[in-house]
């Protein structure tokens, strides 16, 4: 097994969504990789500059963050050829990919699917968020550290600067050798890109870790097919895998973030949360979590569902109200 440990810088609009591109909203213009064995040393690198084909300006905020001038991605050479090239580096090896943070491997596919380059996997693609498991091995778990805090914390040598993709991949890579040394076990604790979301019902991901559980399904039409749909929102004790009835039906404040709560009378209650994803082709898919919460966490969400119930009530009195007038 080998890790392809990867970072990007990327530009965007200058003047806003406006003059952004639909299916390009962020161009990536430098990719960095670190390439470990299974014996977890460094055996090779790749660091290129890619030359602007969308977005010709740079973003005032990516300029003062990572020191790249315009002129200088112009000597770089194309997404597609430094692209095809990245994938090459990365070879035929078993390999997982890792990232500080979730969007990396999500913008580095949709700059492929834009230049109609073959993606890096047909469906849900697993990898390593080493900032999620950082945050498990040292701290608790939903603290999300800066990447040169983690450094500090570790005490690891700082010889190269921050805020470039190379050296951020070189960063995690020191980050993940550590980890794997010092905490092995938590590397089970896979993420998960979904830019390609399963295909069909059988390639719907559910995954098991040990304080929660992870369900990704295909894609549908809209979000009312999906909540037609029975596994979707469908309430499961992980544990003893009894389908259970809902104490709190799945509500949402503001169309996006769904929950649920349901009982199981041997583990007690359980919390469900579902995202509405958009897919890259314009339909949704559904990435649903379910954890053991205590009674108190279920009587808050009760709380925020009530509240959410009386901002609907106002909003359609205030509705009727105005077209009354």
């Amino acid at each position: 097994m080998e890790y392809i440990v990867l970072d990007l810088e990327w530009n965007q609009s200058n003047t806003g969504k406006e003059d952004a591109v639909e299916k390009l909203p962020f161009e990536i213009i430098e990719i960095g990789a670190i390439k470990l064995n299974k014996e977890r040393v460094m055996v090779s690198e790749f660091n290129e500059l890619i030359k602007p084909q969308v977005y010709h300006e740079m973003h005032k905020i990516t300029s003062k963050l990572i020191h790249i001038q315009m002129q200088e991605l112009e000597r770089g050479r194309p997404f597609p050829e430094v692209g095809g090239d990245f994938v090459r580096w990365c070879g035929q090896e078993e390999q997982l990919f890792c990232t500080w943070g979730t969007l990396d491997l999500t913008e580095l596919q949709r700059n492929m699917a834009y230049y109609e380059m073959p993606l890096l996997a047909p469906g849900p693609l697993p990898y390593l968020d080493v900032q999620k498991l950082f945050a498990i091995a040292y701290e608790e778990r939903k603290i999300r550290r800066n990447l040169e805090y983690a450094i500090d914390f570790l005490h690891i040598e700082k010889d190269i600067p921050f805020h470039r993709a190379f050296s951020d991949a070189y960063y995690t890579a020191k980050i993940l050798i550590r980890i794997l040394e010092e905490h092995p076990e938590v590397v089970v604790n896979l993420s998960y890109d979904t830019f390609c979301p399963p295909k069909d019902r059988r390639d719907e991901v559910k995954a098991q870790f040990d304080t929660y559980v992870k369900y990704i399904s295909r894609e549908f039409k809209d979000k009312t097919e999906a909540f037609a749909d029975k596994e979707v929102v469908s309430s499961k004790c992980y544990l003893c895998h009894r389908n259970l009835r809902k104490k709190i039906k799945w509500f949402s404040a503001n169309g996006r973030h769904y929950y649920c709560v349901a009982y199981c009378e041997k583990h007690g209650y359980l919390k469900g949360k579902i995202r509405v994803r958009k897919a890259y082709d314009g339909g949704v898919y559904i990435v649903k979590t379910t954890k053991l919460i205590p009674k108190e966490e279920a009587e808050a969400i009760a709380a925020r569902r009530d509240h959410a119930r009386e901002v609907r009530k106002r909003h359609k009195h205030s509705k009727a109200g105005n077209a009354g007038e």
